[in-house]
């Protein structure tokens, strides 16, 4: 009699529609990174909005794992762990890199994960290399040796800001010494305020959102940007990093560095999510990003929208991974990635 019910109840499980699924249920979204910068802000914005437009209207609850970034998630979310379509991620952008290099804790195909889309594309963003004010170092130019270099500032390996760090220094020569271990951009600049660093590589979004008034007061110099293919217009002082070499080597070096950026807040779910749930997920997100009140809420938290839907980042992702080898090879040598 047990085996009976047993075998009634399966099919009413599977036959269960997203709808269905997600009501009455909370589903968490992990924030691979510390408090205090655009992932944590971007995924606390998702949070609050996110739900309204799931069926079933289910509950988001943001928690923060700050886990190399994202990377130990991505392998978990490999393995299809919890991918009943209940747990979801906002990863930082280079993770998916990090498997196109063939890095050995990669332990994950990115072009198998179920991807929501990203609130970036980067159109009106740039990546910059920012020093203080105080730094004697007016422009990128002061940064060639023999002049002394500047102490750069970066998290752990796999992060963003710690990989255009290593890029600059060596693929562009720029004269710097990089630092890595930081937890976040809100850590750095503490750091930079107490003269144990004297500069970091952030986003003009970040600052804005997360720093606006050091940027107002002039506290910190943008020497270099990252990221776009002209200079972004509140900088039009500043050189692009393509503009600083002529080396066809050292430029595709940084166009793979830079192809992250252009998923630039990326939102995910592991492998295997059922489908009807990953496309209540996907297309949810892309209502989201058009609402009137999830952008009122976004401009008021001084982020700039301009949406990948997840078909969109899989591009992204599939352009990495076409990537000539021996450019990937060169980069992997800068980052410290080896097989």
């Amino acid at each position: 009699m047990c085996a009976g019910f047993v075998g009634a109840a399966a099919p009413t499980a599977s036959a269960q529609t997203a709808e269905e699924f997600y009501k009455g249920r909370s589903v968490t979204l992990i924030i691979a990174t510390a408090p205090g910068g655009i992932n944590d802000l971007s995924g606390r914005l998702v949070a609050r909005h996110l739900g309204r437009f799931i069926p079933g209207n289910p509950g988001i609850v943001a928690v923060n794992r700050a886990e190399g970034g994202g990377l130990a998630l991505a392998n978990r979310f490999a393995d299809a762990k919890d991918n009943d379509g209940s747990v979801i991620a906002i990863i930082q952008r280079a993770v998916a890199q990090l498997a196109i290099q063939g890095d050995p804790s990669a332990k994950f195909d990115p072009l198998k994960l179920t991807w929501l889309g990203s609130l970036s594309s980067f159109a009106t963003d740039a990546y910059m290399l920012v020093v203080n004010a105080r730094h004697p170092a007016k422009s990128v130019k002061d940064l060639a040796a023999p002049a002394p270099p500047a102490l750069i500032g970066g998290d752990g390996p796999g992060s963003t800001n710690l990989t255009f760090a290593l890029v600059a220094r060596d693929a562009l020569n720029v004269n710097i010494t990089v630092k890595d271990g930081f937890s976040g951009a809100a850590g750095m600049f503490f750091a930079m305020q107490q003269g144990d660093l004297d500069g970091q590589v952030i986003g003009l979004n970040s600052i804005m959102a997360n720093q606006r008034a050091l940027w107002d007061a002039k506290d910190v110099r943008v020497l270099l940007q990252f990221g776009r293919k002209t200079r972004h217009p509140l900088l039009r002082d500043v050189p692009l990093a393509s503009e600083l070499s002529r080396d066809p080597a050292a430029l595709s070096v940084i166009a793979f560095t830079e192809a992250p950026l252009y998923m630039a807040l990326p939102f995910v779910a592991p492998a295997g999510v059922p489908a009807d749930r990953a496309a209540a997920l996907q297309q949810g997100f892309m209502a989201m990003v058009k609402n009137k009140d999830f952008l009122a809420d976004a401009e008021r938290a001084k982020l700039d929208i301009t949406p990948l839907d997840g078909n969109a980042v899989r591009g992204v992702i599939a352009k990495m991974a076409a990537t000539p080898k021996d450019v990937i090879a060169r980069y992997n040598r800068i980052t410290g990635v080896t097989k």
